[in-house]
């Protein structure tokens, strides 16, 4: 029997989550499809991971005046975030 979760507890268990050091891809999915189910906003826990493969972002860091781009190791994909 599935038992049901409250908005409180579905952000108590993101924030949870995120306090780790390491996750894997699939697990990521997971507390994303829950941040959008229960309409959480992850503000900066999105910086963490790759938007393409949803891995931890590592990889080459540029900054200019507007954005920060990280390039993901696994994927090459290139992430941009505003600087504010």
């Amino acid at each position: 029997m599935k038992t049901r979760l409250s908005k409180t507890e579905a952000r108590e268990k993101i924030e949870e989550f995120f306090k780790r050091e390491d996750f894997t891809s699939e697990e990521i999915k997971k507390m994303k499809r829950m941040a959008m189910k229960f309409n959480i906003r992850l503000d900066g826990k999105r910086k963490l991971f790759c938007k393409k493969c949803l891995s931890r972002l590592r990889g080459k860091t540029r900054v200019s005046k507007t954005h920060k781009t990280v390039e993901c190791g696994i994927c090459g994909e290139r992430n941009k975030f505003k600087i504010k």
